[in-house]
């Protein structure tokens, strides 16, 4: 990607009233389009206070500019902020002043985007200004501001540093094979490969703590009308978010809350009651709950403790031929009416759940087996903001290595260093070296305006 030549310009804090109100310029017009609004002389880094004219010379506002000279700013062009009054109104009567004057209105994460061009920031930088603005628990602030100083990356930068001195021996060993090396006695490779292994799989893990803390578990509550699924979502959420009624078929579409469990979010999601629709609006509602149950990290599976239906033939009634899925937890609800206590039972097909959800028992058990299904750790240190492509990318690079691994076993030389370069690549793709334009476009357009 290459930078725009055009000036760009974006109100930078929220939408609304407020206290001050902050607009924020960049490009090679940046100084005198802000020039022209307030008469800063243009010292950098100084705060000007004085008046914002329109082109006429008519006072629009009165604050606070500040230029940023390139290379030293956010972006690594010139940069240029206006800090004005915080009325929605005079902020969008500012910014209709700048395009008039040739800037135009940047697009989400433009300002972002310029700056990972500019080589201020990689891109799992980049993403990591997003994550902190979205964090929804302090942990996962912690590990943004973690990511946006750079410890992800630097990970990320000594595999790759690894793989490339590997690399190097390996091409070495091809060109030259008059050397007669043996690879398969030949310690450094061995041992190269081996640490460069166990340095990804720590970083896998901690990538993975991140991940769930930024992004979150998808759980999908299903089962038969008047189950107790709007319950168990209320009790989930410590409050009355879906109506509880004894009538069936209360829950026409989708529902979803979010909850916190030590830090980690989870995604709740009530569904329609699974049965015979009656109706074509209860029709399209069972659909939707079917569409969320493909899409669902962990599907909660809701049953009446007096429904002594077995497991599998539930499953039918409810799904038809589908299979039944893998991440399935089995929630027997109101062992109340048969003064029972709430209990789990973990087996190699299934967790069984019972519980109240109308009395609140057994919620903890469903709590805790929650973090454990996410694999999630409660943990202050080393951690950073990840999303599912890091993770995805770096699953990518374990298996060209554990194949690696492999091809060296079987003297396979070439395909060994083939697979050491796809690792590399695969890496290369969290920090942005081997990332396509269209996969850029897509990551920054996520991001709000203004940044």
């Amino acid at each position: 990607m290459q930078a725009e030549l055009d000036t760009i310009c974006a109100q930078i804090t929220p939408s609304g009233c407020g206290g001050v109100g902050i607009i924020r310029l960049s490009g090679p017009q940046a100084l005198p389009i802000g020039q022209s609004l307030t008469h800063n002389p243009g010292f950098a880094r100084q705060a000007h206070y004085g008046p914002f004219y329109d082109t006429k010379g008519e006072q629009l506002d009165i604050g606070i500019s500040l230029y940023f000279p390139e290379p030293n700013s956010f972006t690594g062009e010139d940069v240029f902020e206006l800090q004005g009054h915080g009325g929605q109104v005079i902020q969008d009567i500012l910014l209709k002043q700048l395009n008039q004057m040739g800037a135009r209105l940047a697009r989400p994460g433009e300002f972002s985007e310029r700056a990972f061009i500019n080589n201020k920031l990689d891109l799992a930088q980049a993403e990591a200004i997003s994550d902190l603005i979205q964090a929804s628990s302090a942990q996962a602030a912690r590990n943004a501001i973690r990511s946006l100083k750079g410890d992800f990356s630097k990970y990320i930068n000594q595999l790759v540093e690894a793989l490339t001195k590997l690399r190097l021996y390996l091409e070495a060993t091809i060109d030259f094979p008059e050397e007669e090396i043996d690879l398969l006695t030949d310690s450094y490779i061995v041992n190269q490969l081996t640490s460069i292994k166990d340095q990804l799989n720590m970083v896998l893990q901690q990538a993975k703590q991140g991940s769930l803390l930024q992004e979150g578990m998808q759980v999908v509550i299903a089962g038969k009308p008047n189950a107790g699924k709007s319950s168990l979502l209320n009790a989930l959420a410590g409050q009355e978010r879906a109506i509880v009624s004894n009538i069936a078929g209360t829950t026409r579409d989708l529902l979803r809350e979010t909850i916190q469990i030590d830090g980690l979010p989870i995604h709740i999601t009530d569904t329609a009651g699974l049965r015979k629709a009656k109706d074509q609006i209860e029709q399209l509602g069972i659909e939707r709950a079917k569409a969320a149950i493909e899409q669902a990290d962990r599907l909660i599976l809701v049953q009446d403790i007096k429904d002594t239906t077995p497991l599998a033939e539930l499953w039918k009634q409810l799904m038809g031929n589908h299979p039944l899925p893998q991440h399935l937890t089995l929630v027997s609800n109101k062992i109340d009416l048969c003064e029972q206590n709430p209990t789990i039972k973990i087996t190699p097909q299934v967790t069984c759940i019972t519980v109240s959800a109308k009395h609140q028992q057994g919620i903890d058990l469903i709590r805790q087996h929650l973090q454990n299904c996410a694999g999630y750790q409660i943990t202050n240190e080393g951690s950073f903001s990840a999303r599912r492509r890091h993770m995805d990318a770096l699953c990518r690079a374990q298996h060209h290595l554990t194949r690696g691994a492999k091809q060296l076993a079987k003297r396979h030389i070439e395909l060994l260093a083939e697979d050491l370069r796809q690792a590399q690549n695969s890496l290369g793709e969290i920090t942005g070296t081997f990332t396509s334009d269209d996969l850029l476009g897509r990551i920054f357009s996520t991001f709000c305006i203004g940044k």
